[in-house]
């Protein structure tokens, strides 16, 4: 097996990410005092940008910022890493995008709590994208998330839809889905919150994951169409539902769980690389796996992403047989 390397349209957001580690979260009312305060480039956009890039895939990246310190901030980090910024625009009158992150450090383990002041996304229109309908077939997948105005999401879904283009959607934060836009879905990658929000139905982990509340999760999107339902589950692994029936992958332990921030976009960028590349979708999910064990290793977003050699070497370290990591050289 040879692998190729694709190239992957991303369609998405932009934030800051202002992160402030703690013991305990504050209750309604109460101060506490934190233990560190920082700063890190991410946006789930960016973020699965910066994560394909890293991984060997060519990668344009069209969004919007704003006009300032974070909106230069965040597009250097994104063109460092190898990501096409030549279509992301700036919004001289609205500011760029942040993430207010609360990172609750426990002898446990880290758990965040996210809020988004979306900024210069959601003032992005369709009509500043007019010219991807004609270029969109370019591209050999196209990803996106919710922190972009849906009007936007609809119409670059319905354009790479039609071209024939693979669409990856992450219905993360959690939004209504239309039928427009589930007509148009290829593969559709909720975490287990977004997906019991989504489908109206819960997922019970309290002794193994409850495999019939995967089965009605899984119809509620089948029966609305959607041909390929993905769902990450942390350290439950994940759940891949599609005509071929239901399976589970395994979570790979991370070395060291130091913040979660960016897991998620990890996973499904590097399972879109790994597919666009060529591997099978088994291997292509134990290769996300991997890559998403590493990111949760280190602190922020963007900083955490690892590269293809890294998540290489992860993989013969952890004696991964399930097919020959030398293969991954091809994204090199």
């Amino acid at each position: 097996m040879s692998l190729k390397k694709p190239n992957i349209l991303v369609v998405g957001s932009f934030m800051m990410d202002l992160i402030a580690s703690t013991r305990r979260v504050p209750n309604s009312g109460e101060t506490v005092i934190g233990m560190k305060f920082q700063t890190a480039p991410g946006g789930k956009g960016a973020n699965q940008a910066v994560q394909c890039a890293r991984l060997g895939a060519h990668v344009t990246m069209v969004g919007q910022v704003g006009d300032d310190a974070f909106g230069k901030i965040m597009t250097d980090t994104a063109a460092a890493a190898g990501v096409d910024v030549s279509h992301v625009s700036v919004d001289p009158n609205e500011s760029s995008g942040v993430g207010h992150i609360t990172l609750e450090v426990t002898d446990n383990g880290a758990k965040n709590r996210i809020t988004v002041c979306p900024g210069a996304n959601f003032t992005l229109t369709v009509d500043d994208l007019a010219w991807l309908k004609d270029q969109i077939g370019r591209y050999d997948l196209v990803m996106m998330q919710f922190e972009l105005p849906m009007p936007v999401i609809e119409a670059v879904a319905q354009w790479a839809h039609d071209a024939g283009v693979i669409v990856m959607i992450n219905p993360a934060p959690a939004a209504p889905l239309s039928d427009k836009l589930l007509a148009c879905t290829t593969y559709i990658s909720p975490n287990e919150h977004e997906a019991a929000i989504l489908a109206d139905h819960s997922i019970d982990v309290s002794n193994g994951i409850n495999m019939d509340d995967v089965a009605i999760v899984a119809r509620a999107f089948h029966d609305r169409g959607v041909e390929n339902l993905i769902i990450t589950m942390g350290e439950n692994g994940s759940i891949v539902a599609g005509k071929d029936g239901i399976h589970h992958t395994d979570c790979v332990k991370a070395p060291q769980v130091v913040d979660p921030t960016a897991a998620g976009d990890s996973f499904v960028a590097a399972f879109c690389t790994g597919l666009t590349a060529g591997l099978p979708q088994g291997q292509a999910l134990a290769f996300a796996s991997h890559t998403a064990s590493l990111t949760v290793s280190k602190m922020g977003a963007m900083p955490s992403l690892p590269t293809v050699d890294q998540v290489q070497a992860f993989m013969l370290q952890r004696g991964y047989t399930g097919f020959d990591p030398a293969v991954l050289d091809g994204l090199k």
